[in-house]
């Protein structure tokens, strides 16, 4: 009985976690009948038990307004109001006290967009989250706890929104009309500019049998056309004059020779007569 509780509870979780986007770690709503009804039966440590029961970790919470209603039911549920308090608390934003089940109702909304888990045992309010798409429910049976299947509204829920995917939305044939636009205009600029080569193309050809028929001679347009550009010599201005370098060699020629001249007679001895001793 256990492994086929298991696999079916399996299947709920993959159906609610394919569909509607549930991750790990699930995250549990429970309310005041539901937190009664586990420490009645023992069913402690409660994390355990539920994880044991979707395969997976688990987070559970509750709200202010469960813990206002179970502190409202007196001293019986004094056990419950302390276990409930050492659980996580969802935001309910409710400055007036509110029952558990408007609370609840109000933080799953339409659509529970915070992916929760819903503990109770009211069966109004198990009904009522049936015909909520998306909202999974957790209830338990003396000392075991039970994971709804999903409700027939749930299953035509999921094939609707499946059939919405595989068609085109309003959006998308907008897009791909102006993607077809973009590319169209793109094509007719490829094609303009594909003509104006033939023609560019076409004018070279003729003038090619033009100069073919006058011998290989160009005609006047074409001197015009192709007058090249004759090389010019450089800006007077610019230039620098030349230096006279002759008178130059003909100074050093001459301080050349007066040196030599003066070494000369330099070297040259002064002769003195010799006169005779007298005896």
């Amino acid at each position: 009985m256990r492994l086929r509780k298991q696999k079916r509870h399996r299947k709920i979780v993959r159906f609610y976690t394919a569909c509607f986007g549930f991750r790990e770690p699930f995250k549990i709503l429970c309310d005041g009948t539901f937190v009664h009804h586990l420490l009645a039966n023992d069913i402690t440590p409660a994390d355990t038990a539920l994880s044991n029961t979707l395969g997976a970790s688990v987070k559970i919470f509750t709200t202010r307004c469960v813990h206002e209603e179970l502190k409202s039911l007196g001293e019986g549920y004094t056990e419950s109001l302390k276990a409930a308090r050492n659980l996580f608390t969802a935001r309910c934003d409710h400055e007036k006290r509110k029952s558990a089940v408007a609370c609840i109702t109000e933080i799953i909304g339409e659509d529970n967009a915070e992916h929760f888990f819903v503990a109770t045992q009211d069966a109004d309010l198990q009904k009522k989250f049936q015909m909520v798409p998306g909202v999974p429910v957790i209830f338990g049976l003396r000392n075991a706890l039970l994971l709804k299947p999903p409700s027939s509204y749930q299953r035509e829920f999921v094939k609707s929104t499946e059939e919405k995917r595989s068609h085109m939305s309003e959006l998308e044939y907008k897009m791909l009309r102006t993607k077809k636009k973009v590319k169209l205009a793109v094509e007719e600029v490829q094609e303009s500019s594909d003509v104006n080569e033939r023609k560019v193309d076409q004018a070279l050809e003729n003038q090619e049998t033009i100069m073919s028929k006058n011998g290989g001679k160009r005609t006047e347009v074409d001197r015009i056309q192709f007058k090249r550009k004759k090389a010019k010599g450089p800006n007077p201005l610019s230039c620098m004059k030349k230096k006279n370098h002759g008178h130059a060699n003909l100074v050093s020629e001459k301080e050349m020779k007066n040196s030599e001249e003066t070494m000369r007679t330099s070297r040259r001895k002064r002769k003195r007569p010799r006169t005779g001793k007298k005896t």
